[in-house]
């Protein structure tokens, strides 16, 4: 029997549905619509493609989003006293959450421009704080991707507490995020979190024990039918482009006849990252306004 899919398209549709009447009520109250910012470096074209699909769900939501774009020559300098003036509260109407869309140019420094941001304004939630927070088991702002494959096993009702889950990638963006989240108190927490990585050797050892497998490491195909338990639960977060096709790091096809639930490339992780950028602004203006 194939696997369920896990449709994170139609998911996030139904998000943003719930999201449009929240952004309603709190701009009724605070009298003008959440505001984003977001920062595009360079003419990278899946950047550019990203940045769009946000926007797009910002205009969908009611979300009042800019998109400010500079060229590849942009410095370090530069970048951080944009943040600086797009973070500065005392402006008449404020934005409350702001982007910078990765990847950056080689010669940025990456950390000390997402360092820069506000912390109560990272809807990415990659500040420092953000992921102290997280990791305290308070989070404030989470990063979208690992707060998606969150929303995505809730909403399957695919079981957390005491199951195996088993991450293949260390990342800031998702990997150690997500290990967090699952291993965290409460709803769609309390699994016991293995973290594995380049170094990690024998992989299908460890992922044969996974009744929770997410692959998020840029490797196309990595994750074969020979390394799932039959009926787990597997997540797709990878998007590698392959003869001008996208696709995960699993190897959909065989896996899904293993695997319990399985998320598809492209139209499962993907949406679902846009639409928590879209519930982290609204909760960044929330934090911000105290509403």
């Amino acid at each position: 029997m194939s696997a369920c899919i896990l449709d994170g398209k139609a998911l996030a549709a139904r998000i943003e549905v719930a999201l449009q009447e929240e952004v309603r009520l709190f701009s009724n109250t605070l009298m003008r619509s959440p505001r984003l910012a977001v920062i595009l470096v360079g003419a990278v074209a899946a950047s550019h493609s990203y940045v769009k699909a946000k926007s797009s769900a910002a205009k969908r939501v009611g979300i009042d989003s800019r998109v400010i774009e500079l060229p590849t020559e942009v410095t370090t300098a530069e970048l951080i006293r944009l943040i600086e003036s797009l973070g500065d509260s005392t402006q008449q109407i404020p934005f409350d959450g702001i982007l910078v869309q990765l990847p950056l140019p080689a010669h940025v420094d990456t950390r000390a421009v997402l360092d820069a941001v506000p912390p109560k304004k990272d809807v990415d939630g990659f500040h420092p704080e953000n992921a102290g927070l997280l990791f305290q088991g308070r989070p404030q702002l989470v990063p979208c991707t690992a707060l998606g494959v969150q929303k995505m096993i809730l909403d399957a009702g695919i079981p957390t507490a005491g199951r195996r889950a088993v991450v293949i990638g260390r990342s800031d963006i998702v990997g150690k995020p997500l290990a967090m989240l699952l291993a965290s108190r409460g709803l769609g927490g309390d699994s016991t979190v293995t973290l594995l990585h380049s170094r990690s050797p024998n992989l299908a050892a460890v992922t044969l024990q996974a009744d929770i497998l997410i692959a998020a490491v840029g490797v196309p195909g990595l994750v074969t039918a020979d390394m799932v338990q039959p009926g787990a639960a597997v997540i797709d977060v990878g998007i590698n482009r392959v003869d001008s096709q996208l696709v995960g790091d699993v190897d959909f096809i065989s896996v899904r006849e293993v695997a319990g639930w399985i998320s598809p490339v492209p139209g499962g992780v993907g949406p679902m990252t846009v639409a928590m950028l879209m519930s982290n602004t609204l909760q960044a203006a929330r934090l911000q306004s105290g509403i």
